[in-house]
């Protein structure tokens, strides 16, 4: 049976990122579209400036880089 670890950090110097692991890539991967919405969210809600299609683009991307996704075969 295949299981899934995420590591998703904060930033790129996070010290303490967060570590989840799952029993289904179906589960893994919902936990991980929902927490990247969160995030890119929070970073829409709290910026002064409005955001273009680019820089929406450019949050998915900084996002797609914090994350790494082990499978963990058991």
């Amino acid at each position: 049976m295949t299981e899934y670890k995420i590591t998703y950090a904060v930033d790129t110097l996070d010290p303490d990122p967060v570590k989840k692991t799952f029993k289904s890539f179906y589960e893994m991967e919902e936990w991980l579209s929902e927490e990247q919405g969160r995030r890119i969210e929070h970073a829409v809600s709290h910026s002064q400036y409005t955001l273009s299609e680019e820089d929406l683009e450019a949050l998915q991307e900084t996002e797609n880089t914090l994350v790494k996704i082990e499978e963990l075969l058991k």
